[in-house]
């Protein structure tokens, strides 16, 4: 019996990939632990106190005082490129469980205005620009639009009033627009707005034009729904399907439960660290084999906040969870995967993520320490775990195992 574990810290990045800056200069700078740490440091009097991470083999990957090169555990350390466009959670993890995203692009609305509005006219839509805008208005009641909150080209919004349309129809509308779109996802709103929605309609970052859905009222006046629409992949060949046909118990933890997908899967969704660390135990202290995947969000939430303080209070809460996982994991065959889906520097300034290498720490029972090249893609990550668990990694769509051995 064998337990693998991928432990995925949202929005931990440790230093920019080298086309980090082609958005935003300033991005080339971006690292997350290395300002973090440096953080912590200055405003409180002491480091973060990390002694899983370190013990995990964080400092060979990011030197610092804070992170003795570990002398215990049995690690195998190394980082990742992200392998997929831009610096995305839902990319980063459906890419990080095998899918190919090579067809995903980054791309502006405006750059493919006429096929979006030929296809929702096709459909039986009137679809027309707003203004002069790069937004089209469709039925005269929702938005197609850029996602102003995310970075510019990762993602589409179909957003409209609840007042207006019921959200089957911006549903609908958003799965014409998804069978056109090149981008990651389209993402349908629907909610509740203060006034008309072209009132809230706005200039973004890198060219966007969408809707100020915070401005708009949608967060704060209740009733928002909100559906995401991912790009076709073939989930069959994504670990926790590949896994499951195995007959390997799958579980999904925090937003892993939101946004990937396996039928036969146990969700835990969650949001609360606490509650994400807790799910994760308690399926690792479950009898028999297991895949577990979670993903700890409040990272992330506090790297959108630009709150260095709350960042690291969440990191040092999940090195807690992470220690009590490396003791229950001990059996040769058991493996723990800690790692990100790409950086989100609470110190850069902005609110958008950031392209980032992210670390690679493997606790694997019975092995020796092992240090491993870059690898390509977070897709590998899914690879050397599938084989770790006995399966065949060719399964997946996408990823090279990083290791000669399973165990």
């Amino acid at each position: 019996m064998s337990k693998t574990v991928i432990v995925v810290l949202d929005g931990f990045g440790v230093g920019a990939m080298p086309d980090a800056g082609a958005l935003r200069p300033g991005d080339a700078t971006a690292d997350t632990l290395g300002h973090l740490l440096g953080h912590w440091r200055t405003a409180h009097g002491r480091d973060l106190r990390l002694p899983a991470l370190a013990g995990l083999g964080l400092g060979l990957v990011h030197p610092d005082p804070a992170l003795a090169v570990p002398t215990g555990l049995p690690v195998t350390v190394g980082r990742a490129a992200l392998g997929y466009p831009g610096a995305d959670t839902y990319a980063g993890h459906q890419t990080m469980m095998g899918a190919d995203f090579s067809t995903v692009t980054v791309a502006l609305l405006a750059d493919h205005l006429d096929t979006v509005a030929g296809a929702l006219r096709a459909a039986g839509h009137d679809a027309e620009p707003l203004k002069d805008l790069p937004v089209l208005l469709v039925d005269g009641a929702a938005l197609v639009h850029d996602n102003l909150e995310a970075d510019p080209g990762i993602n589409w919004n179909v957003s409209g009033r609840l007042d207006d349309l019921p959200f089957e129809r911006i549903l609908s509308i958003a799965e014409t627009v998804r069978s056109v779109a090149p981008v990651a996802r389209v993402i349908a709103v629907g909610g509740h707005a203060d006034a008309p929605l072209p009132a809230y309609v706005r200039r973004g970052d890198g060219g966007t034009v969408g809707l100020d859905t915070p401005a708009s009222g949608f967060y704060r006046n209740g009733g928002l729904e909100v559906q995401h629409l991912g790009a076709p992949l073939d989930h069959t060949r994504q670990l926790p399907d590949l896994a499951a046909r195995a007959g390997i118990p799958v579980t999904l933890v925090g937003k892993a439960a939101d946004i990937l997908a396996c039928d036969a899967a146990v969700r835990r969704p969650a949001v609360p660290t606490a509650d994400v660390l807790a799910h994760t135990l308690d399926a690792v202290r479950a009898d028999g084999d297991a895949l577990v995947v979670a993903n700890v969000q409040e990272t992330d939430l506090a790297g959108h906040q630009q709150d260095a303080d709350r960042y690291g209070s969440v990191l040092e809460r999940a090195d807690q969870g992470l220690g009590e996982l490396i003791a229950l994991l001990d059996t040769p065959g058991d493996r723990l995967i800690v790692t990100g889906d790409h950086g989100n520097d609470p110190t850069i300034g902005h609110a958008f993520h950031t392209r980032e290498y992210v670390p690679v720490l493997m606790h694997r029972p019975g092995t020796a320490t092992e240090h491993l090249p870059d690898a390509a893609s977070l897709a590998d990550l899914g690879a050397t775990a599938a084989e770790g668990l006995g399966l065949a990694p060719a399964g997946l769509a996408n990823g090279t195992a990083l290791l000669t051995t399973c165990h």
